[in-house]
């Protein structure tokens, strides 16, 4: 079932707060807070996601009805990515290399906001060209 397109960019845009607020403040807590939001939209979706449901439950009705739907695979696995990149900052901000934190914050930060500003979903964009690779060798 596809999901509203404006849900993942919503997400994205509150992402991009938070990162951006990591890399100004250093809180490690607040990057463990999306790391965990990125494993739930990972997990279930991003609509399982907490953004997910403030767009749901919040926005939505403000709003009015979708008018364009996406497919819910490539932003799970872009929710996939992401995971990876705050597990990366979590890990450096915590433990060491520091630069690592910001490298790795700095990034998933970089792709977040191209979805927020533009509508350009790096992880998506990736899924993609992972499944024509995967079709063509098949």
């Amino acid at each position: 079932m596809d999901i509203d397109a404006r849900g993942p960019r919503f997400g994205a845009t509150v992402t991009t707060v938070v990162l951006a607020v990591v890399l100004i403040t250093g809180n490690v807590w607040l990057l463990a807070w999306q790391t965990l939001a990125f494993a739930l939209g990972a997990a279930g979706g991003p609509g399982r996601s907490p953004y997910g449901w403030v767009f749901r439950t919040a926005v939505r009705p403000w709003i009015g009805p979708p008018t364009e739907f996406e497919a819910p695979q490539p932003p799970r696995f872009a929710q996939a990515v992401g995971l990876a990149f705050a597990c990366v900052g979590l890990t450096g901000f915590a433990l060491g290399p520091h630069w690592l934190g910001i490298a790795a914050t700095g990034a998933a930060l970089a792709a977040a906001f191209l979805n927020a500003a533009f509508g350009y979903c790096l992880g998506c964009e990736m899924y993609l060209l992972v499944r024509r690779v995967a079709v063509r060798a098949e």
